[in-house]
């Protein structure tokens, strides 16, 4: 039994409630941070990496230099490269590129945020009803967030696979380069998200949209340290928000949220790659990835660990700021509707 001190009473709003708040988070934080979710997809996929291994740089009279990515400032080079690459996306296949995969992003988000913040914020209150005489501590919520992450995984994959195949598929498609910014006849041309159903049904069957789902479980450690992390946060700055009052609660609750994110990301991220490699096509019918552990070693012994970090510095670019828009508008609902 968890003692007083390191437990807190867990609020009962409208069950509903959570399943809404998370729908409206995600969808919100979604819409913001697409450019960098593109970028982070991209880098992570093998069919992208010889691309943009290279940074072009723009010099004055039209000229330019190809500059590699310095080994000495690692990490922090990545978020200047995650630049030149937005730039170069909207040069060479204009604005809207920077946005494809948003469809089935916001398809799946919504569901997902709804689902995840449902089974959570739910599931705390019944596990803690059931084995903790009503009291929250960090068994509680790490037991929510696990079934919460495989219910959602489980609910959503599919969608995922169209996001990834989309956001893919200008380099898949060579030879209709630049008819993505020719209206619907682009679009068309490269296929929407109707389309790249119906050619996964019929290439791949049911299968198909279930790619990557070993990772995507892997991947439930994520979410489970996020919310872990975020609680204990939320609750060791609840003394500080206290005192500073409305502002000092959503600064408490902002920073609460993008650094849980960015600590959870930080220590799961590998799987994210191997997700995104198992879920791109195959290339002139050779399906490369099959597997979650073949997967692994194959990247590993072609391209090295690193490229287990692929995109880590759009990615970060993009679910920080996410996890801080969606979490406060999560709680912000929450608090609107009923107190926890």
């Amino acid at each position: 039994m968890a003692s007083s001190s390191t437990s807190t009473a867990v609020g009962k709003p409208s069950p509903w409630l959570h399943f809404v708040a998370g729908g409206m988070g995600g969808m919100c934080g979604a819409i913001v941070t697409s450019p960098f979710d593109v970028v982070k997809t991209r880098l992570q996929s093998s069919l992208f990496r010889q691309k943009h291994t290279a940074v072009n740089v723009s010099m004055g009279g039209g000229g330019s230099v190809i500059m590699t990515a310095p080994r000495s400032f690692g990490l922090l080079y990545n978020f200047v490269e995650t630049g030149y690459i937005i730039r170069d996306i909207y040069r060479e296949e204009s604005f809207k590129a920077l946005f494809k995969g948003l469809g089935p992003t916001l398809v799946g988000v919504i569901p997902a945020r709804s689902i995840n913040f449902f089974v959570y914020g739910n599931g705390k209150r019944i596990i803690a009803d059931n084995f903790n005489h009503g009291a929250e501590n960090s068994y509680v919520h790490l037991s929510a967030a696990a079934v919460a992450g495989i219910a959602t995984g489980s609910a959503t994959n599919p969608i995922w696979v169209v996001k990834t195949r989309l956001q893919l598929e200008q380099n898949t498609r060579p030879d209709l380069r630049g008819l993505a910014t020719d209206g619907a006849k682009g679009s068309r041309a490269f296929g929407g998200s109707w389309q790249c159903i119906t050619k996964i049904m019929r290439e791949e069957g049911v299968r198909g949209f279930y790619k990557g789902l070993s990772a995507s479980y892997l991947g439930v450690t994520e979410g489970v340290i996020q919310w872990v992390v975020y609680e204990r946060l939320k609750k060791l700055s609840s003394e500080a928000q206290s005192q500073g009052g409305a502002l000092g609660q959503w600064a408490g609750m902002l920073g609460s949220a993008g650094s849980a994110k960015m600590i959870a990301s930080l220590i799961t991220y590998p799987h994210e790659v191997l997700r995104t490699r198992l879920r791109q096509p195959s290339v002139n019918g050779v399906v490369k990835y099959t597997g979650l552990w073949q997967t692994l070693r194959l990247v590993i012994a072609e391209e090295g660990a690193r490229s287990l970090y692929g995109g880590l510095s759009a990615h970060l670019m993009r679910v920080v700021p996410n996890a801080a828009v969606m979490y406060s508008i999560y709680e912000g609902a929450l608090r609107w509707g009923g107190s926890r």
